[in-house]
C-alpha cells in the first residue's frame, strides 16, 4: 500500500524552498505564490513533500514564552550544526523568532518582512551570529 509519501532528501527540500522564491511575505501565510511568513515557508515545504508536520495559527509577529521553540521541538529534530535542507532557528537579540532553510551552498532561504518576500542569500557572519539552534526534518537521514 502506498503511503503517499515520496522519498525526501536535502535536495528536494531545497528545491521546494527555492520554488517559493519571490512569494510575497504575509504574516501567517501558507500559500506559495500568494504569501508566506518564515514559519509558513517551512510548513509549505513540509506539506509539499508529504512530511509529517503540524501547523499553528493565531500567533503574533513576535513570539513569547518559548512557544515557537516548543513547536519546532515537537515537529523537528534538533541537530548540532546547520545541515543542507535543515531549519535554522534565529534570534535578533531577544527570544528566537525567525526560521530559515539552510542550503547546500551556504545560503539560506527565508520569508522576510523587511524585503517583503521569500529570498535566498549567503549565510554571512552577521546571519550566522543570529543562529540560536539548528533542526532537520525527522524523515530526512
Amino acid at each position: 500500500m502506498d503511503s503517499g509519501k515520496r522519498p525526501v532528501n536535502a535536495a528536494s527540500i531545497i528545491a521546494a524552498a527555492r520554488g517559493c522564491l519571490g512569494t510575497p511575505f504575509r504574516h501567517q501565510g501558507r500559500v506559495k505564490g500568494v504569501g508566506v511568513d518564515c514559519a509558513g515557508l517551512c510548513v509549505w515545504v513540509a506539506r509539499e513533500l508529504g512530511l509529517d508536520h503540524y501547523d499553528v495559527d493565531g500567533y503574533g509577529r513576535i513570539p513569547a514564552g518559548g512557544e515557537f521553540g516548543a513547536h519546532l521541538d515537537a515537529m523537528l529534530e534538533q541537530v548540532p550544526a546547520p545541515t543542507p535542507g535543515g531549519i535554522l532557528f534565529m534570534t535578533f537579540g531577544g527570544e528566537p523568532q525567525h526560521v530559515a532553510i539552510y542550503t547546500d551552498c551556504d545560503t539560506i532561504i527565508h520569508a522576510t518582512s523587511e524585503l517583503g518576500k521569500v529570498v535566498e542569500h549567503r549565510l554571512d557572519d552577521l546571519w550566522r551570529s543570529r543562529v540560536f539552534c539548528c533542526y532537520k526534518f525527522r524523515e530526512v537521514a
